[in-house]
Order: structure tokens, then C-alpha cells, then sequence
């Protein structure tokens, strides 16, 4: 849905994955077939990972969606932790009820994304965190928000938010209800996302629905910064966990839709110091989803504080010159900020499609040309190298003061990478 919204508005080598694996599974009236298996790449940063799932309910704010009920949501928090997880220890990559309905027809994500319905395995991709471990000691650390693309869910982006953690942030992974393909909560309800339906009916000013989106993300958003404070004092979260946020130090992280939510925040609430947008849009189309230009308000005012864009070779990504919203927040802006575009990538490109989608592909789960549409065709382990990279070096500047440098200019470790300041 990330794609179809923005369509509206305008391979090589895995890492960490074994060749071919297959698991053998039984489809009513047509025999045993092959379900696709693949794996994460593994964090890069010195700690191993724990993770834990919370939900999350405002008592204040009606659901946007669906009026008459409190808005809940889900996240997740992913931190250093002592003891690696190893074999089933692992956290599941989705619970069964979200990867049932992620692999199926009626997702969001097998609509947007092109695999074939029910011939992957989702439910059995681990990551590599330790679910409920206690948090390792050593003071307060940096907290990151991550926020997916529009219909994507908070999981899409966990190769990314696994090596935050490893490097030492704390990471908060956000599921926007009925936004999100799917979102799984703990009494076993599963919302799934409205925006295809709405999508579909005659008349929609896409425009409005986009800023709509956008804005319940921001107060999502905003909800999770309120909560985190109170966290603190909560006794249900893993052992040194609470004590471990340092909310003085918060950033954030978004991919597409996410990534035009973390910079709309950035503007609307100063507890977000910093932001990295990765391929997300900051303006709007005119009602009839095709003509006019209309800018976000963090896009007309700009940001006196650090943010990093990261766009993409799709053909409405690239330069901030090529974006009308990047480039009316580029000349608003005084605070720090730098734009990279990744050679031979897609929009798909810095999230996990860029790790999962070719290992599919080597096992008939997703076309080829799917593929290329998806992610482009950089090396997969480039492209996962490079997104962490420059996001881990732009947070190790603004929240914690160490300069790797890296973003000083063009980089002879990453030619790939196009540089503008």
C-alpha cells in the first residue's frame, strides 16, 4: 500500500541466508508444495539483542478508523542485552496470526510487495533477539523511534532496528492500526488494514487521505513519546529496560510513509531531536491523486534541527531537487541536514524486502521482474551495509557525539552512494 499511495501521488547474493531451503507443507486438493524460507542478516554491532511487545491504548483519542473505539496499538522494543539468542530462542519475525494473514491474498504487503500468496514461509523467520531478556546494564541509552511505510507493519523494517540495537540504542517499533497490513494484539484481535478498501472507492480525493494518514501516524507518534515516559515506571517491562531510556536522547527513523511521519513529528513535537527519512514523500497530490502540489507543513516551515534523507532510484525518488517536498524543507531547513541517493535501488530498497525478497525469488516465490520492481538491482548485502551505515553514523553523531565522519561527504566506502549537502 506504501507503493499504491505514492503511485497515486506522482539480483545478487544475500547476506546471512543458506542457498535453497524449502519447507515441505500440505495445500488442500493440490498435493505437497514448497514454501520459501528465508533469513535476516545478522546485526553488525558489538551486543547481542532482546526484544519485547507492549500494547498500547489512548483513552484520550477516539480511533480515527474506526470511530467509537479508544485507539490501541502495538510496539516493540528492541536493546542490547547480555546472553545472544541462538535456535528457537529467537524471537518469531511475526506472531502466526499476522504472518497467516502477511503471506496471504488479503494483505497489504503480498499486494504492494508481488509475492505469492501462501508460498512463504513468514511465520518461520526468526530474528535475532532474545524475547523478554533483561536489558544490559550500563546507563541511560539513546532511544530511536522506527515507523514502517504506509501499510507496511512494524516488522518490515527489523534488519535495520536489530543492528540500532546491537550498536547500543534502544529502538521503539511502532504499528499504525488499521493503517498497518495487519497488527496482531495479544487477546488474539487482528486489525487489519482499511486503506484498500478506502483506496477503492469512487470519488476519493487521495490527498486528503494521505494527510490523514500521515497525521494519525504523528499523533500515533506523539501517544508512544507520552507513554514512554511513563514506562519508566513500569514494572512489566523486562528487568532494566525502563531505567535504560535516556529521554533526553530520542530520535527517529522511517521508511516511506514512516519516513514522512518522522520529519512531520520532528516539526510538530520538539522531543524528537533528530530524524532520518528514508524515501518518504513531503507533499500531497490534489484530490484527484494525480495534479497539484501540496506541501506538508514541515516542508513549507523547515527544521532547525539534524535530519538525513535517503532517497532511492525509483522514478519519484532520487535528489532532493527532484521532490517538490524535499525540496521546499531543504531550502526551509537551517538546521544540519544531508541527502544520499543509493545507485541500482528501489523503494523497497531499505527495508527488509531489500534482505527477504531475493531469497524468494531463488525459490519461485516472487517473479523476477517483481523482484527488480521491488528492490532494483543492487547487491542486496550493499544495499543492507549502506543503510545502516549512514543511519547508525547519523544517530552516533546527533545523539551520542561520535563523528565516524562518514557523512562529511562523499565516501569511497560506499560508491554507490551519491552525495549532497
Amino acid at each position: 500500500m506504501a507503493a499504491a499511495l505514492l503511485a497515486a501521488t506522482a539480483t545478487l547474493g544475500v547476506v546471512g541466508a543458506p542457498g535453497a531451503a524449502v519447507a515441505a507443507v500440505a495445500a488442500p486438493g493440490l498435493g505437497t508444495e514448497q514454501q520459501a524460507r528465508a533469513w535476516l542478516p545478522q546485526p553488525t554491532g558489538p551486543y547481542p539483542v532482546g526484544t519485547t511487545s507492549l500494547q498500547l491504548t489512548d483513552d484520550r483519542r477516539d480511533d480515527p478508523w474506526k470511530p467509537g473505539q479508544h485507539r490501541k496499538l502495538m510496539i516493540s522494543f528492541w536493546y542490547p542485552t547480555a546472553r545472544p539468542a541462538t535456535g528457537n530462542d529467537r524471537a518469531p519475525y511475526m506472531v502466526l496470526g499476522a504472518a497467516d494473514h502477511f503471506g496471504s491474498a488479503d494483505s497489504v504487503g503480498q499486494s504492494d510487495y508481488g509475492f505469492e500468496p501462501g508460498r512463504t514461509d513468514w511465520a518461520g523467520i526468526r530474528t535475532h533477539a532474545r524475547p523478554d531478556a533483561p536489558a544490559l546494564p550500563g546507563g541511560k541509552r539513546p532511544v530511536v523511534l522506527y515507523s514502517a511505510g504506509f501499510g507496511d507493519p512494524r516488522t518490515w523494517g527489523t534488519a535495520l532496528v536489530e543492528d540500532l540495537a546491537s550498536r547500543g540504542y534502544v529502538v521503539v517499533t511502532v504499528d499504525h492500526t488499521y493503517d498497518a497490513s495487519e497488527v496482531a494484539f495479544p487477546d488474539g484481535d487482528l486489525a487489519t488494514s482499511v486503506l484498500p478498501a478506502l483506496m477503492a472507492q469512487p470519488g476519493l480525493d487521495v490527498g486528503a487521505l494521505l494527510r490523514k494518514t500521515l497525521q494519525t501516524r504523528v499523533d500515533d507518534t506523539r501517544f508512544v513519546l507520552d507513554q514512554l515516559a511513563a514506562l519508566r515506571r513500569d514494572k512489566q517491562l523486562p528487568a532494566g529496560l525502563a531505567a535504560s531510556l535516556d529521554l533526553d536522547r530520542i530520535g527517529m527513523v522511517g521508511h516511506s510513509g514512516g519516513g514522512s511521519t518522522a520529519l512531520q513529528t520532528m516539526h510538530d513535537d520538539p522531543r524528537l531531536k533528530v530524524g532520518v527519512n528514508l524515501d518518504g514523500q513531503l507533499h500531497f497530490p490534489g484530490p484527484d491523486g494525480r495534479t497539484g502540489v501540496f506541501l506538508s507543513s514541515v516542508a513549507q516551515d523547515g527544521l532547525t534541527r539534524p535530519f538525513l534523507l535517503m532517497g532511492t532510484q525509483n522514478p519519484d525518488s532520487g535528489s532532493y531537487h527532484r521532490q517538490p517536498g524535499w525540496d521546499a524543507l531543504w531550502q526551509h531547513s537551517t538546521g544540519w541536514h544531508a541527502d544520499v541517493t543509493l545507485t541500482g535501488s528501489r523503494h523497497g530498497s531499505y527495508t527488509d524486502a531489500q534482505s527477504l525478497l531475493p531469497q524468494l525469488a531463488r525459490q519461485g516465490a516472487i517473479s523476477p521482474e517483481k523482484l527488480a520492481e521491488d528492490v532494483g538491482d543492487i547487491r542486496p548485502d550493499r544495499a543492507e551495509l549502506a543503510t545502516r551505515s549512514y543511519v547508525a553514523s547519523f544517530f552516533d553523531r546527533w545523539l551520542r557525539g561520535h563523528d565516524d565522519h562518514l557523512l562529511d561527504g562523499p565516501s569511497a566506502r560506499f560508491p554507490e552512494m551519491t552525495y549532497e549537502r
